[in-house]
């Protein structure tokens, strides 16, 4: 699919969705593809997973590492089958899946100094959810003004965090907008032409500061 026409997307989801054992009841679904550690977020996530869980949205998890989060996850998959699907894994064509199929993208890292997840989910029409920090915040501009490409939130904490999802969530139902917020993702620009553009329009400012 394309952004000129990314109706196959669904059929992704669809696809998704059933490597995990769902059913598409109209739900929104957040995938999430990282290592299981604090400094992604996942202290964040924690927190509040059920009350994501709860409120209508489907997240899949796929990734390794601390195994307080690997056990969390695993735990929480058994208490909500049909709503949280985990693969405590690495598998790059799974992982594909989940930024094709998901509707949205939950990346809440601690500090990121680049992160390519983020710019995946985007080409993918995949609405990321991020955290501003370092090039999550380069890359990543909240939908809330009708220009962005994503969800933001600044301070880390794990209801700021929520309060993202959820406003993703209500947008995600509001069909008209959220095709052309899909449409403002996958139009996004992060190719190294446009970052070394970027970089020479930097450095001919800084030199009209000596003249």
């Amino acid at each position: 699919f394309s952004h000129s026409d990314f109706s196959n997307k669904a059929l992704c989801k669809d696809d998704l969705l059933k490597e995990f054992g769902m059913v598409d009841n109209g739900e929104p679904v957040i995938g999430i593809v990282s290592r299981l550690v604090a400094h992604k977020g996942f202290d964040l996530i924690k927190h509040v997973l059920e009350y994501i869980l709860l409120a209508g949205m489907k997240v899949v998890v796929l990734g390794t590492g601390e195994y307080i989060y690997e056990s969390f996850f695993s735990d929480y998959a058994a208490r909500y089958p049909g709503q949280l699907g985990v693969r405590i894994d690495f598998n790059s064509t799974l992982a594909r899946k989940i930024y094709a199929g998901s509707d949205m993208y939950l990346m809440p890292s601690k500090s990121e100094p680049c992160g390519l997840a983020q710019m995946i989910s985007l080409r993918y029409g995949t609405i990321p959810i991020v955290r501003e920090t370092g090039g999550l915040k380069d890359s990543v501009f909240d939908s809330g003004d009708g220009k962005g490409n994503g969800f933001t939130f600044k301070t880390y904490n794990a209801h700021d965090m929520l309060d993202a999802c959820f406003r993703a969530k209500n947008l995600y139902y509001d069909k008209e907008s959220w095709n052309q917020l899909i449409k403002r993702a996958m139009l996004c620009d992060n190719s190294w032409k446009k970052s070394a553009n970027d970089y020479l329009e930097l450095y001919e400012e800084m030199l009209t500061l000596w003249e």
